[in-house]
């Protein structure tokens, strides 16, 4: 027996024989995922929650297990690396350090911990995690119907809303051989002699597909893999089909569809961009009991048919014929006839194949119908209640060839039929029956932004006189994000205030697809100015820490050669001028990685964005003149009589300028914190001259002004620290006079929101943004939600805007955290181990609940205001730390739970369930 096996079994006697702490490791994770089956990296880092009992709250060591049998707690082997005892309160980010990870390996892993009374927690339950294999043990081919060549699709991203009535257009499509935009569906079939013992099966379908084994779908994602330059990044998804398979005869089955790799329809479309036509990678991975291995690839061997899905594009929609329908055609026994052609082998994607490391995207939710108006026979208005982004499910029955066609849209036309004329039409979705009883159908490969569908050639619930038509019995919307979970919850005393957090929600989470897009119907792209303005809120409601990776990727690869990071990401085409080069979007490059080391204390994705980072801010100083950048499209969509768009109110080279000031300080913020001394130097002595170029441009002294005194101008130059702090107090002054001349309304735009409100905050002066807020008159959140929209719309009047499921201007909810709940990142202690809580209560407010579900475990809290009294409810997870600022002026007077340690900068809590009533006879913020 090795030493590590021998202190090993040392430890596990101790354990059977010694006490049990109350600190208990929960929730384990590696690279931030439960039981992730393709980890990349060799070192791949390990963390666990601690749930809290009364007596253990802190951990002062752990040890960790990783061995490659499951049973390694029993059998007492295979253990592959002991951490043994290691002194420390680390339990995020705990590094592996045994014998290199072998790829294309099953690993398992464990932890126990000790707490401050030196007690010893009972192991976790046993988790696993896979390494990826090797790229060059992916040999599988890319196979289809036609080649790259043959399909002869259009090559390009610059087919920006392609128009048939230009030459060009309608000639490049009529090109297009028809099978290249069609879906196909592939088989392979194959036979064992023995039950496997391990079965992993490795697949990429683009733009999307649904595997089956045998007839059973395999996972449940609905559009995978993800979206990405298919040029640069091609992600492949595994699934473990380990117990799925028996001797005997097997079936894979593919279907396939365009997704954003060939999308090039010839319905409603925003762009053409095309990769090749639809192409499978697949590989299954097999091992038997004695040990040896077999693999199961995409190769000329496999068969391909046309689907019954006659017409899938993500902009036009999708249609389907039953009739068409090969039954049995994906389970064994199926004999497949003269439709069935041999596949050919495709050109690869030029993107290189990569794990796929976040979660998909998934049906989430259903609605079912809320209200039904009958238009005229056949034709059926049904209200589902809620704007989402999605698709509708029908149960029909009727005679066979016999056409159902559903139109969505968020809009009406008067009341009667649903229009898309601002959110981009014909997208429609149309299922042909096949005659058979009662049938379901959903699409696979398609969705829009809609609250009301359009029934047409069917009666609904009930069969109407005389009527031939097929019957739908039953609609539902499925509603598809991301699958990520929910961590932040809010909740206060103003009902507005509540309804507005459920608005932006709905919103954010129809735009949280691949990517973050900015509407789920027109346009679908990821516009990433919105990913660093609404950042903060995002980070605080949702786990990002397995997702934001591959948004950083997404710009990186989006990254151009000059260091442009372009405004959006994937860039699937290419707009022209500031539409693709704005530094407020840009940005993002930068902001997006600190953001996710804020609140995860992870540095990794800063290492790996560093390079991206620093070309995007060079190249920003190679477009400025003296300092001064003066492209983009600045506060975009700011408020006034104009119409939305350009900024308006503020001069565009200032908020370009602030925001190259912000990606300065950022990357020489994270050049200091990995060590680039000489970067940090150089760029923060650049930010300094440019703080002083910024003044001379754009600062009136004489009038204590910024360029023409808007809110933005005036709130963007505080918010960053811009102003010379002998002008500071009169700047505000003037920010806070511009508020009232407007009636105490805003009057920024999707740039500017975030700094008007936070400069507002940050400077005592909540109860102003309270008032700016709390009303339902334009410009403000409460209008929409007086107007009955579900979502946030992309202006503050619906009526105005485009899309009404936008979320863009959901800057409010940071305010909602930060602010009145007071909950937040601690700046010098990134991660939340250590976080703040500083409640800023305003205008009536009476009390303010919000939980975040960190890292580390729940923060909780509760407050209540009354008379002259304050109390604060808070929990505080295992092995954390709160720093607690309670808004009372003075010495907090403490009438119950008075915490052990108060310092000059507030109180600091340990964990477990604090109760704290103060006096309250003045608040800080009046």
């Amino acid at each position: 027996m090795n030493t590590p096996r021998l202190f090993f079994c040392c430890l596990l006697i101790l354990l059977l024989a010694g006490p049990l702490a109350a600190l208990t490791p929960v929730r384990l994770v590696c690279e931030w995922q439960e039981q992730p089956l393709l980890v990349e990296t060799v070192t791949p880092r390990l963390g666990w929650e601690l749930a809290l009992d009364e007596t253990g709250t802190r951990q002062t060591a752990y040890q960790v297990l990783v061995a490659t049998s499951p049973d390694f707690l029993t059998t007492r082997q295979s253990v592959c690396w002991n951490s043994g005892n290691v002194a420390s309160n680390q339990s995020q980010l705990v590094p592996y350090a045994g014998p290199t990870l072998l790829p294309g390996t099953t690993y398992f892993w464990t932890v126990r911990v000790w707490d401050e009374n030196g007690q010893v927690s009972e192991w976790a339950p046993v988790h696993r995690f896979d390494r990826a294999p090797e790229p060059s043990a992916m040999t599988a081919f890319w196979i289809g119907a036609l080649t790259r060549a043959q399909a002869n699709l259009p090559q390009g991203r610059d087919w920006h809303g392609p128009s048939f009535k230009q030459p060009k257009v309608k000639a490049a499509f009529e090109a297009i051989d028809p099978l290249a935009l069609r879906s196909i569906q592939l088989r392979k079939s194959f036979h064992l002699s023995q039950r496997p013992t391990k079965a992993m099966l490795y697949v990429s379908a683009l733009g999307h597909g649904e595997v089956t084994l045998n007839g059973n779908r395999v996972g449940d994602a609905q559009f995978e893999p993800l979206w990405s330059d298919y040029d640069k990044t091609v992600y492949y998804s595994a699934y473990d089909l380990t117990g799925q398979l028996k001797p005997g005869e097997q079936v894979l089955g593919v279907l396939l569809g365009n997704g954003f790799y060939n999308s090039v329809g010839n319905r409603y479309r925003k762009l053409w961009v095309s990769f090749g036509p639809p192409t499978l990678f697949l590989q299954l991975h097999l091992t038997f009991p004695d040990g040896s291995q077999s693999v199961i690839r995409s190769d000329e061997n496999w068969h391909y048919a046309l689907s019954p899905i006659t017409f899938n594009d993500l902009f036009g929609g999708e249609d389907y014929d039953a009739t068409l329908e090969k039954t049995g055609w994906d389970r064994p026994g199926f004999v497949p006839d003269s439709t069935w052609k041999p596949v050919v082998v495709q050109e690869a994607p030029q993107g290189q194949l990569t794990p796929s490391q976040a979660p998909p995207v998934k049906i989430m939710d259903n609605y079912p119908v809320q209200q039904i108006k009958r238009i005229r026979p056949g034709v059926h208005l049904l209200d589902m209640g809620q704007n989402l982004s999605g698709f509708p499910a029908i149960r029909v029955k009727g005679p066979k060839g016999a056409v159902v066609k559903l139109v969505v849209g968020e809009l009406l036309s008067g009341d009667t039929a649903v229009s898309q004329k601002r959110s981009g039409g014909p997208h429609y979705y149309s299922y042909t029956l096949k005659g058979q009883g009662e049938e379901t159908w959903q699409p696979r490969f398609s969705y829009y932004g809609y609250q009301f569908i359009q029934l047409e050639g069917a009666d609904y619930l009930t069969q109407e006189p005389g009527s031939a038509l097929p019957l739908v019995t039953a609609v539902t919307s499925r509603f598809i994000h991301n699958a990520t979970y929910e961590n932040g919850r809010f909740a206060c005393s103003n009902h507005l205030f509540n309804q507005v957090h459920d608005l932006i929600h709905m919103a954010v989470k129809s735009n949280f697809q691949a990517v973050f897009t900015d509407c789920p119907h027109r346009e679908k792209l990821g516009w990433l100015e919105q990913n660093h303005l609404v950042g903060p809120a995002l980070f605080m409601t949702y786990d990002l820490a397995p997702v934001v990776p591959k948004m950083v990727r997404d710009m990186m690869d989006a990254q151009r050669s000059n260091g442009l990071i372009p405004s959006i990401a994937p860039e699937y085409v290419r707009f022209d001028a500031d539409f693709s080069d704005s530094p407020e979007w840009g940005v993002a490059g930068v902001m997006v990685p600190w953001l996710y080391y804020t609140h995860y204390g992870d540095s990794r994705v800063l290492e790996q964005a560093y390079p991206m980072m620093k070309r995007y801010v060079d190249y920003l100083g190679s477009r400025s003149e003296a300092g001064i950048v003066s492209h983009g499209l600045g506060d975009w969509y700011d408020y006034g009589p104009h119409a939305a768009g350009y900024s308006k109110n503020t001069p565009i080279a200032l908020s370009a300028t602030a925001h190259y000031y912000l990606g300065l300080t950022h990357v020489a913020k994270t050049a200091a914190l990995l060590g680039h001394k000489a970067d940090a130097a150089s760029y923060e002595a650049l930010a300094t001259a440019v703080k002083v170029a910024y003044n001379n441009a754009f600062f009136h002294p004489e009038t204590n002004q910024y360029a023409t005194g808007s809110q933005y101008a005036n709130a963007v130059s505080i918010y960053l620290d811009l102003v010379p702090a002998k002008n500071r107090a009169a700047v505000l002054a003037n920010l806070v006079a511009n508020i009232k001349q407007n009636g105490n309304r805003l009057t920024t735009g999707d740039v500017g929101n975030r700094y008007l409100f936070m400069t507002l905050a940050d400077n005592g002066l909540n109860d102003l943004m309270y008032a700016m807020n709390n009303h339902t008159e334009v410009p403000g959140y409460g209008f929409q939600v007086n107007f009955g929209v579900t979502t946030l719309t992309e202006q503050w009047d619906p009526r105005r805007g485009n899309s009404w499921n936008h979320f863009m201007l959901g800057q409010i909810d940071e305010w909602f955290y930060r602010s009145l709940a007071g909950l937040k990142p601690d700046p010098d202690r990134p991660g939340f181990q250590q976080f703040l809580v500083e409640p800023q209560p305003a205008g009536d407010l009476t009390w303010v609940e919000a939980s975040y579900q960190s890292p580390y475990g729940l923060i909780d809290l509760r407050w209540e205001r009354n008379d002259n009294r304050f109390q604060l409810e808070l929990q505080v997870p295992a092995n954390c730390t709160a720093r607690v600022k309670l808004p009372v002026a003075g010495h907090p007077v403490f009438t119950q739970g008075a915490p052990e340690t108060v310092t000059a900068s507030g109180l600091v809590l340990g964990p477990g369930f604090h109760q704290l009533h103060v006096t309250w006879p003045k608040p800080t913020n009046p």
